[in-house]
């Protein structure tokens, strides 16, 4: 009896793990078939506030990119935190090459709190429009980038704006861990979202919004002390009765872990981000983890034909669902040579779901700081090291 019912209950996850990867694939036809325009008339001018702490894989080609947007007035600010940061002689190359449109902000602010919020503050500060854009160093895109995410802010009832993003450049087998866990884990959670508006989403990789709207919500400094700034951002727009669009447009996240180390905290990290900016939303994905726990179905079954049937149709729709987002809306060849890997990933990801809910520190950039349960910041020289 005790054992029909444990069996019972790994069951529930299988079977919503397994509906929610078809769902997934509905809501992404629905969300890429969806009409998107770009609105050639409108282009205000625009400032892209580029944040940077060292030298990341590619740094000089993602940021290049932004560099010859395809945008006729466009400022980009590359903030940096110290004065002897490596990545120093490449920016300086690009203001350079690009004297119109670079603007360099160099200023001491080793992280206390959140460090990338410290840097966009101090990067603000050299900011000469209105109209503002959030972009990570790890980003790269397309030369109609800055023109799309721009285009639905023509509209003044929308308050931001974000675009979906893959991993890709994977080189070690750890990194395409990474590139799974963005490209057939996280971005297909994001379309069903959007999709059936199941949560606020607001991915800071790549966001636009309005300085105005910025300032009224409280300035980008008082921001600092959140571990998910950009979700507070969205939240605090959509508080003000603004609205948010998540354009079809899919930038590029180079993976960058020169260790498993350092990819498993990089791991844990993004899974207290979902976690802060969602508690019982992430806490619920454990239901949506159908491979290991139709493998525990199986194990605990007693290796029986019809368990390792329920295994197998689990893994296999969850590779075939994976592959078909990667290949039809993705456009990710890294991932379907690196779907193998999935199965792996997913067990993992059992673990950094466990320790996110259970650890109160994280590390960013190779500094641990301590985090509330409330998702705040414990200044770093008030934390654990």
């Amino acid at each position: 009896m005790l054992l029909t019912i444990i069996q019972t209950l790994l069951l529930i996850p299988v079977i919503g793990g397994s509906v929610f990867s078809l769902l997934g694939l509905w809501a992404a036809r629905r969300f890429f078939l969806r009409p998107f325009s770009t609105d050639v008339s409108f282009t205000p001018p625009v400032t892209i506030l580029k944040p940077i702490y060292g030298l990341d894989k590619g740094l000089e080609e993602n940021l290049r990119s932004f560099c010859v947007q395809d945008y006729p007035d466009l400022q980009i600010v590359f903030s940096v935190q110290r004065t002897d940061d490596p990545a120093l002689p490449t920016l300086h190359k690009l203001a350079a090459e690009f004297p119109q449109r670079v603007t360099l902000g160099i200023k001491t602010s080793e992280p206390v709190v959140n460090g990338k919020v410290q840097n966009l503050v101090n990067g603000l500060t050299a900011a000469k429009h209105d109209m503002l854009i959030i972009s990570d160093s790890d980003v790269r895109v397309r030369p109609t980038y800055v023109r799309e995410i721009v285009t639905p802010l023509h509209d003044p009832s929308v308050g931001y704006v974000c675009s979906l993003y893959r991993s890709c450049h994977a080189d070690s087998w750890f990194e395409k861990l990474e590139l799974l866990s963005m490209n057939a884990d996280f971005i297909p959670s994001v379309v069903f979202s959007e999709e059936t508006k199941a949560a606020l989403f607001c991915t800071g990789a790549t966001l636009a919004f309005r300085r105005q709207d910025l300032d009224a919500v409280g300035g980008m400094a008082d921001l600092g002390d959140y571990l998910v700034e950009d979700y507070e951002l969205g939240r605090r727009l959509v508080r003000l009765r603004r609205r948010y669009v998540v354009i079809p447009h899919v930038v590029e996240l180079l993976a960058d872990y020169g260790t498993f180390r350092q990819w498993w905290n990089h791991q844990v990290y993004w899974d207290q981000n979902t976690w802060a900016a969602n508690p019982t939303g992430f806490a619920l994905t454990i239901l949506t983890r159908a491979v290991p726990f139709a493998l525990l179905f199986w194990i605990v079954g007693g290796l029986t034909l019809s368990g390792l049937a329920v295994f197998l149709a689990a893994l296999t729709l969850r590779l075939a669902t994976a592959a078909v987002f990667a290949r039809d809306y993705l456009e990710d060849r890294e991932g379907l040579a690196a779907l193998w890997l999935l199965p792996l990933r997913d067990f993992i990801a059992f673990g950094s779901w466990y320790v996110a809910l259970t650890r109160r520190s994280f590390v960013w950039r190779g500094h641990r700081f301590g985090l509330t349960r409330e998702g705040r910041i414990v200044p770093r020289d008030a934390s654990a090291t």
